[in-house]
Parts: C-alpha cells; structure tokens; sequence
C-alpha cells in the first residue's frame, strides 16, 4: 500500500501548512506501516524532517545514536536528520539491505560538521558507527580511490556515492539513493 496525496489548509501561515504536513506525513506513514504497508517517500531532493527520516530508517531496521541523547540540529552532541535529503535516507536504506548489515547513523545535519556542498549540513551525508560487517562490505564491494585530504581512506561505488573511513565511523556521502 503506497501513500501519496497533497494536503492543503486554509490558514494562510507557511508555517502552520508545514506542521500539518509533517503531522499528517508522520501519521499516514505510521498507519501504513502498522497495516503491513510501505512508507511513501519524498523526491530524492526533497529535505525532510527528523520524524519523517527516522520512520523510514526505523523501518528498515536502521538506528540512530546520539552521544548527547537529543535531535537539536543546533546541539553538535546531538544526531539530528531534519534536513536531511530523501537520496540519502534511501540510499541509507539500499546500503541495509545490500550489505546485510546491522546499521546505527551517529551523525546526521547537526551542527560540527565540515562545511561544503556536499556536507552534512545540506543533507547530503550520514556518518555510520564502525562494525566489521559495515567494514568489510564496503573494502570488499567498493573500488578504493586514495585517501581524502584529512588521511581518511576513501571508496566509491558505482553509484558515485563514496565511503570515508574515519577514526569511529564511516562518512558517507550520498549523491543518490545507490540504486533503489
């Protein structure tokens, strides 16, 4: 069972309409999702809210660590997605269930990141804890392309997303969703 539809409200605030969307975006996902259904997804450059993000990467079996315990995208301790692009939850979903890896996201849009275009920031990376499994899928099934100018050891798939392999996690930025 798929949800799509558009919702509109006559209260003449940007915000208000926004809060209701994501209200009733978070609602139809549940529903769906305790009917045995799938959780519709945005376009691949729609931002989305924390809530929204972490449904899917909930129902895909994914979990999301935060050393500060919060989701305050304004808290560095914090791990927020809002914000975060739907390529790179789904992409994030994609690496699940290819490599058939236990995943947990330590890092999302919160602040404390490195700036650029393809930053956390602007929705377009995730960072992943460290696990063998992670690890070894990713040296075994990527090409290794040098390292990145901090020494991290860099692979990139055939999807262009690429994989850094930092001191305690992996930083992987999404440039699509790596074939869903």
């Amino acid at each position: 069972m798929a949800i799509s539809g558009t919702v509109s409200t006559s209260t003449g605030s940007r915000s208000g309409r926004r809060t209701r969307r994501r209200s009733l975006a978070g609602a139809l996902a549940a529903a769906a999702l305790a009917l045995g259904g799938v959780v519709a997804t945005a376009g691949p450059a729609a931002a989305l809210t924390h809530a929204d993000a972490a449904a899917q990467l909930s129902a895909a079996g994914i979990g999301i660590s935060s050393s500060g315990g919060c989701t305050d995208r304004g808290t560095p301790t914090c791990t927020s997605l809002d914000g975060v692009r739907q390529a790179t939850v789904s992409g994030a979903v994609t690496l699940a269930g290819a490599s058939g890896c236990s995943l947990t996201v330590t890092g999302g849009t919160e602040v404390g990141h490195a700036d650029g275009t393809y930053s956390h920031h602007n929705g377009y990376k995730l960072d992943f804890s460290l696990s063998s499994c992670l690890t070894s899928y990713v040296t075994s099934t990527f090409t290794y392309v040098g390292e990145r100018g901090d020494g991290a050891a860099l692979y990139r798939a055939g999807s262009g997303n690429e994989y850094a392999r930092e001191g305690s996690h992996w930083d992987v930025t999404f440039y699509s969703c790596g074939g869903c």
